[in-house]
């Protein structure tokens, strides 16, 4: 361990006591750089990676305690022993408030000097290996598990190919379910930022009172059992990627303050005074709808303006046709390798059956029916009976609630009806006129009339029109 670990940076202003310093030191493995002032030190850790520094209190110059601010300012993570042969708890206490990790007095015993470094070298290793599985995490976000072939998800990889290497802020809008984790993943992944830091913080799993402290850190004593201070997610995120989900549950005097975090990137801990600083591209995501929340006065318009700089809408579940099937074929990829079971597709009946339901808890309520159907099925396919009978989740359906508190006439409850199985049809035939009538059992020319008379939008482009039979 010791030979993959950056060298130790040694500040004493007494030539013997660094000639012993870097004997001992060398006897252990370690590679010591050593200097008489804090100012070289600050030279040294301008020039190169060191795993700790380790200072005299007492310098020609600038002091121990100095060097030590410094530090703290420029490199947070770097741990620094002070050492001193002047000891006083005073003098203890003043070096670890200004974070030193420990303290050593004049005279000390080798071995107490060795059990300090040891120490700073496990932290500094689990440091990086911390950074290390971060940044795997980040790249476990990738396009191919954003899994679909219809045209709005193709749409949808390809604005975050777009988006990805910018540092503008994203919005994503949409039902629980649908993705919305991914895509955020997907933008830090293919962003300048993917060796650095991904944040999630999900706004509506944490308590409102304590939000605050979560998202922008606490100082000692800012209430009731702060007795220490705590840096915040934002202040962690800083140079990597913020994603806040569920950002719609956030009280609007919260609103208030990440609107002016939104503005410049500063903020202020919970019970302090100093305006911090960092420098973080944030992404949100909330499955309100947010122009009722904003007409509710529940959300901050100038907020959702702020956040709204690009924005993402994944489509339900129920209107992504055929990546329904696409999508169950996957999961069952999935949960058959890990149960190891040879089940290698779907019957045509659990075809029919999964595209009939209208999914309401979108992919994730998907995943959960074929974790099921892999566990009850014991024949080389996928049974129908296999599946749910869905009719619990059906209820769910949000129509159904709009419906009955809706004051809209019979006539318009039909119209609405009509325009949604259309677009749902179409959606599943991908946008093929005549496989879409043929579903219907309508003739290709009425379904035309109908699409013009309901003012479904076709933005893509269909096939052309059958030619006559000749002689017609």
């Amino acid at each position: 361990m010791k030979n993959r670990l950056p060298p130790l940076l040694f500040v004493d202003d007494e030539r013997n006591m660094r000639r012993s310093f870097e004997a001992i030191m060398a006897a252990e493995g370690y590679e010591v750089v050593a200097v008489e002032s804090a100012e070289d030190a600050l030279k040294e850790l301008k020039r190169g990676e060191f795993f700790m520094v380790i200072t005299d209190a007492r310098l020609g110059g600038m002091s121990g305690y100095e060097l030590l601010r410094e530090i703290r300012s420029a490199h947070p993570d770097l741990a620094v022993v002070m050492i001193t042969a002047y000891a006083t708890p005073k003098l203890a206490v003043e070096a670890i408030k200004s974070g030193a990790i420990d303290y050593l007095a004049k005279p000390f015993a080798p071995e107490e000097l060795l059990h300090a470094v040891a120490r700073c070298a496990e932290r500094h290793s689990l440091l990086h290996e911390n950074a290390a599985l971060r940044a795997r995490d980040a790249d476990l976000y990738t396009l191919d598990q954003i899994i679909g072939e219809s045209p709005r998800m193709q749409a949808l990889r390809q604005l975050i190919k777009t988006v990805a290497p910018t540092d503008a802020t994203v919005l994503i809008l949409g039902e629980s379910g649908t993705g919305k984790e991914l895509i955020a993943g997907a933008l830090h992944g293919l962003s300048k930022r993917r060796d650095q830091k991904y944040i999630r913080l999900n706004c509506a799993a944490i308590p409102e009172t304590l939000l605050e402290s979560e998202l922008f850190g606490h100082e000692k004593g800012a209430f009731t059992g702060a007795v220490r201070q705590k840096i915040g997610r934002v202040e962690e995120a800083d140079g990597g990627t913020i994603f806040l989900d569920e950002i719609g549950d956030m009280s609007r005097p919260l609103q208030a303050k990440l609107l002016r975090f939104l503005e410049d990137g500063s903020f202020t801990r919970v019970g302090g005074n100093e305006e911090l600083r960092v420098k973080v591209r944030l992404i949100a995501a909330t499955n309100r709808d947010i122009v009722t929340a904003i007409r509710q006065d529940a959300f901050r318009e100038d907020l959702f303006h702020r956040l709204n700089v690009v924005q993402f809408q994944p489509p339900p579940l129920r209107e992504r046709g055929r990546d329904i099937i696409l999508l169950a074929e996957h999961f069952l990829r999935q949960f058959a390798a890990g149960m190891n079971k040879s089940i290698q597709s779907l019957t045509l009946e659990a075809e029919q059956k999964l595209l009939d339901h209208s999914w309401p808890g979108n992919v994730r309520e998907l995943r959960n029916a074929m974790e099921r159907a892999v566990i009850l099925e014991a024949r080389p396919e996928i049974q129908a009976d296999s599946l749910p009978d869905f009719g619990l989740e059906a209820r769910l359906r949000r129509g159904d609630t709009e419906i009955l508190m809706s004051e809209s006439s019979l006539e318009e409850h039909l119209t609405a009806y009509e325009r949604r199985l259309i677009r749902r049809v179409l959606e599943m035939s991908e946008y093929n006129l005549t496989r879409t009538a043929a579903q219907l059992r309508i003739p290709r020319h009425a379904l035309r009339q109908r699409i013009q008379r309901l003012g479904i939008e076709m933005t893509e482009s269909l096939e052309p029109e059958e030619s006559p039979p000749k002689g017609a």
